[in-house]
């Protein structure tokens, strides 16, 4: 049995059910596993590794429920800088359709770096697109290299535009193979157990770019085999009107007409969500990835996390895909998740509707494992997976703000974490990554980015 002793942190934030902040707070930690929470001189005295985080916050790693790893490749691309949606994807379609096994596991690497850095201990990519060679086994065999836990999705798309869809017909797939390789991958990489490193999810790409079809088969092949389910819904008003038009129903009147609400299920944006479908999300424990950045950069629109939150919707966050961010940096994203509720809440004038820092580091927190459908995440607290992450307070950010060092991670500018642990296990320690050395795969990753623009 491997033990790991973290005594003296300034404040240690569990964000369990009573919301507990320890003054020199620490953990006693057996196989990745946490057995004893508290102020440091209730621990034990010893074990194989102590870590000291005298000065330090200590939170609860970080979960990141909606990315695209591989759009790290396609950052600031010259016509899409200043695209909605639609003519966004229409610009990088055919520039990702040149992507090979090396560009995602490439990519897959820096994107889980960076995130890393940022405080995220377990993360969800979207790949829905398989160009050339190109498999999520090579994003799934890349990510264990980092220590990051993984929820790797086998997304798809169908419907090319010959058919009524957005995405070309050149990076469209047939049913048959979409759902033979769903299955052999959750075969192959699934592991459903407490404390799993790798799950796999099945996750159609959108309303437009998927038949009705494969959103139907692709749901009961997960139910089926007992994993989760995701997909994009109500991102932008072009979204709406496109299922209107196909379809004769709203986002989410489609996706209860094709079996896609259950607990078993969560959506990315969900921006254009009135009450009543907020209601019934509430009621199906139907979750949400919300992606405030890009739903600014793409201007998509804000969505109404508040009303989620006050109904009960299982709530997460995610940086959403590097190209429409254009960054990957998930304590930025818990902090713009802040500031965005409050400009939404402005016309109301009223404190009481402005999200307080610690409701956003709840969302980024337990939010996420709830979505993800993860009780082993997400909190401090005995029995649970030692996933955690820590900030020295010393640093030029937090001076003038150590009065409340757990609402200024969020209120002050956003930094890399000092430490990052994953079951039990350094990520980042003093700053740094342990798993890679970052320069010769910033190096790698530009100069594949260079080939697909070139």
């Amino acid at each position: 049995m491997s033990t790991l002793l973290v005594k003296h942190a300034q404040v240690l934030a569990t964000m369990d059910n009573d919301r507990r902040e320890i003054a020199d707070g620490g953990m006693y930690i057996e196989d990745g596993f946490i057995s004893q929470v508290g102020p440091t001189a209730d621990l034990p005295a010893a074990a194989d590794e102590v870590l000291d985080l005298s000065g330090h916050l200590i939170l609860p790693g970080f979960i990141n429920t909606h990315h695209h790893f591989y759009q790290t490749l396609t950052r600031a691309v010259p016509g899409a800088q200043d695209a909605g949606l639609f003519d966004w994807l229409r610009t990088l379609y055919p520039i990702w359709a040149r992507m090979t096994a090396e560009h995602i596991e490439v990519s897959t690497k820096l994107a889980l770096a960076e995130l890393a850095l940022s405080g995220c201990t377990t993360a969800f990519d979207h790949l829905y697109l398989f160009p050339n060679d190109s498999r999520l086994d090579d994003e799934i065999l890349a990510g264990r290299e980092m220590g990051v836990r993984l929820h790797a999705s086998r997304g798809s798309m169908s419907l090319g535009e010959s058919d009524g869809g957005l995405p070309p017909d050149s990076v469209v797939e047939t049913h048959e193979a979409i759902l033979a390789d769903t299955q052999r991958l959750i075969e192959t990489h699934h592991d459903g157990s407490i404390g799993s490193m790798t799950q796999v999810v099945v996750a159609p790409c959108s309303p437009f770019s998927v038949t009705t079809e494969i959103m139907e088969d692709s749901a009961a092949l997960a139910r089926s085999l007992g994993v989760t389910m995701h997909t994009h819904l109500a991102e932008t008003m072009d979204e709406e009107e496109f299922c209107i038009s196909t379809y004769g129903r709203r986002p989410v009147e489609l996706m209860e007409d094709l079996n896609w609400m259950g607990d078993d299920v969560w959506f990315a944006h969900s921006v254009f969500i009135n009450d009543a479908e907020i209601g019934r999300m509430a009621t199906a424990q139907t979750g949400v990835a919300h992606c405030p950045s890009s739903n600014m950069r793409l201007a998509s629109g804000i969505a109404p996390v508040r009303k989620y939150l006050a109904a009960g919707v299982p709530t997460g966050l995610g940086v959403d895909g590097s190209a429409s961010n254009d960054g990957s940096h998930l304590l930025g994203e818990a902090r713009m998740a802040m500031l965005l509720a409050r400009l939404d809440a402005a016309p109301n004038q009223s404190a009481g509707d402005l999200m307080p820092a610690r409701t956003a580091l709840e969302i980024v927190t337990r939010g996420g494992a709830e979505v993800l459908r993860r009780p082993d995440l997400g909190s401090l607290e005995t029995g649970k997976a030692a996933d955690f992450i820590a900030v020295d307070l010393s640093r030029l950010e937090y001076a003038g703000a150590l009065h409340d060092p757990v609402a200024a991670v969020l209120l002050a500018a956003p930094v890399n974490v000092d430490f990052n642990y994953v079951a039990g296990r350094a990520v980042v320690a003093d700053g740094k990554l342990t798993a890679i050395e970052l320069e010769p795969l910033i190096e790698r990753h530009n100069r594949l980015a260079g080939v697909l623009l070139d």
